[in-house]
């Protein structure tokens, strides 16, 4: 007798490589996701903007990139002694407009060169609600908004996007990335973190509003798919015990088993050793011995460092240069 759904992991003809150069743009799940790769060490750029959650920044912020954009002092305000701009988070507010503008510019300009020779471009859609400026705030008022960078609350206006619009806008962005690099391989996602700020009705409207819209421009465009971690999250583990004590944000375990399945459906059998072979590098590395001293502790290091220098020589393109370094000084004779 069966008393749950599985939704079992599909294999991708578009796999993901060690090679790959990987893009993750979005809402906080994709930072999850985005630290298990950093962890299994592939080349990841993850959100040059910040975290943004609702698709017009993640299109804003992809326009920026392929264009090449620079922020100037009129692209910012200031608020709460910081200079912020409305379409980026708070990591690049600032005391000064001339560092805020730095780290922006900066950040667009890595994405830039990034974007044009990426592999893999992995969009991870929080919610269909728009916050936009109001005639209270001090400018722009219409423009849609990344982060609040907590102003006044009268300074905003919530708008649910509409599905067909959106999905519109969506491709346009999706063919403009495409005609930028056209070898790109663009993977989106909708987060299961539920938006409880708008309510529960409101989420679920929200998140409809993605699903409709994704499908419709996966339908409609090639070199575009869909990974479904909103439903492995609501569908298949569909139980609040997969979730943090705020009931919002996915649990380890419901961000492991999310992780597992995105290795199923893109990581080819070869890529899955190699990363089994770093996860025990990296269990190594975080080792905490009773006594470095020990003979015990230090074949242990000289089993791993042997075992990352074969992982070096047999996949050269691996960035093994702090496992060699941190195994080769924490042994004390290095003869």
């Amino acid at each position: 007798m069966k008393f749950k759904l599985t939704l079992e992991a599909t294999k991708s003809a578009k796999a993901i490589h060690y090679q790959d150069k990987i893009m993750l743009m979005g809402s906080c799940f994709t930072e999850n996701i985005g630290a298990k790769l950093h962890r299994h060490l592939f080349e990841v750029k993850e959100n040059p903007h910040g975290i943004l959650f609702n698709p017009i920044s993640v299109i804003g912020a992809l326009q920026n990139y392929i264009d090449h954009k620079q922020y100037g002092t009129n692209d910012l305000f200031e608020l709460n002694d910081l200079f912020n701009s409305w379409h980026h988070h708070t990591r690049f507010s600032d005391i000064t407009s001339n560092t805020a503008l730095e780290k922006i510019n900066s950040s667009i300009s890595d994405a830039h060169a990034y974007l044009k020779v990426a592999d893999k471009l992995i969009i991870t859609l929080g919610s269909a609600w728009l916050y936009s400026l109001t005639e209270a705030a001090p400018s722009g008022a219409g423009l849609v908004v990344a982060n609040n960078h907590k102003a006044p609350a009268q300074w905003f206006e919530k708008i649910l996007m509409d599905p067909i619009e959106l999905s519109s806008k969506l491709q346009k962005i999706v063919s403009a990335v495409q005609s930028f690099n056209n070898n790109i391989h663009i993977i989106f996602t909708i987060s299961p973190v539920r938006h409880l700020r708008e309510g529960l009705i409101e989420n679920n409207r929200s998140k409809s509003v993605l699903i409709y819209a994704v499908h419709d421009v996966i339908s409609k465009l090639k070199g575009v798919d869909y990974f479904p971690a909103y439903e492995y999250v609501i569908d298949d583990l569909r139980d609040y015990r997969f979730y943090a004590e705020d009931l919002v944000h996915p649990n380890y375990a419901a961000t492991n088993y999310v992780w597992d399945k995105l290795v199923s459906t893109y990581f080819s059998e070869e890529t899955q050793l190699i990363m089994g072979e770093v996860a025990e590098l990296q269990l190594a590395k975080q080792h905490k011995p009773f006594n470095k001293a020990s003979k015990a502790h230090q074949a242990f290091l000289q089993k791993s460092l042997v075992k990352t220098q074969v992982l070096q020589s047999k996949y050269p393109y691996l960035p093994m240069t702090n496992f060699i370094t941190f195994f080769s000084e924490e042994l004390i004779n290095k003869a």
